[in-house]
């Protein structure tokens, strides 16, 4: 309520205090309190046996303070993030709610969240759901990357995506088989695949992935989040409200 004074001794003030303290701002903090020394004794005391008595708020404090620094870097990184490479995209095109996957085809992790990223779709008709390709767990998987790229500008990225997951692991005969699958005009996948843009784009989802400190595939941006690994479909709906929520209602007509 405006006008009332904070209680020092209040789990939520402490909270506060812990995670001042985590990020190593406590000493600046208190800073105006070393002009009375008793006060800073008895602030640190309540510190320090608050996180004796509560050791379990610590990770979550952690985790706070990782989501806090997680959605500083998805800032920075920008418009650039959400910019598909044309093509390179399931759900609506034109959808409002855009989640970002990093995917590698040699990723059994990624293979298993196929049907949940398409039941999310089939849920949410406004998600547009951008694929970054990000090979990094085979030679084969830059491969299998670049030929969907080739599918992508064919206007085949998503009947190119199920079917190389379907076929198992990138391997020439697997990638192929996608290919063929998905109806690719296989002499012009080759010209496309040879183009510098394909190249520039792997490489930039590679930065992109090493500025969001991603070690591992699926890993997930929506919003500011960002998520790592095999998450579920129940937690990227949630962060997907979560999204609608703070854009607030639709215009009505």
């Amino acid at each position: 309520m405006a006008g009332t004074e904070p209680n020092p001794r209040s789990p939520w003030v402490i909270l506060a205090l812990i995670i001042v303290a985590l990020i190593g701002g406590l000493g600046g903090w208190l800073l105006g309190a070393r002009q009375n020394p008793s006060d800073q004794a008895a602030i640190e005391e309540i510190v320090r046996n608050y996180i004796l008595e509560h050791p379990e708020i610590l990770p979550e404090a952690m985790e706070r303070l990782q989501a806090r620094e997680n959605g500083k870097q998805v800032a920075r990184a920008g418009d650039a993030l959400t910019a598909p490479f044309p093509g390179a995209i399931l759900g609506n095109p034109n959808g409002s709610v855009i989640l970002v996957e990093f995917t590698d085809y040699a990723c059994g992790y990624c293979r298993a969240s196929v049907p949940e990223v398409e039941a999310l779709i089939a849920a949410n008709p406004d998600l547009k759901v951008v694929i970054r390709e990000l090979p990094i767990l085979s030679p084969a998987s830059a491969d299998a990357a670049r030929w969907s790229l080739a599918a992508a500008e064919q206007g085949k990225f998503e009947a190119f995506h199920k079917a190389m997951f379907a076929s198992g692991r990138p391997a020439a005969d697997t990638i192929e088989a996608a290919a063929t699958r998905a109806g690719l005009d296989l002499d012009r996948a080759r010209k496309v695949i040879a183009e510098p843009r394909v190249a520039a784009e792997i490489r930039q989802n590679l930065a992109f992935a090493q500025q969001l400190r991603i070690d591992g595939t699926p890993s997930w941006v929506i919003g500011e989040q960002l998520m790592a690994g095999a998450v579920g479909q129940k937690v990227l709906q949630e962060a997907i409200d979560a999204v609608k929520a703070d854009s607030g209602p639709e215009p009505k007509g």
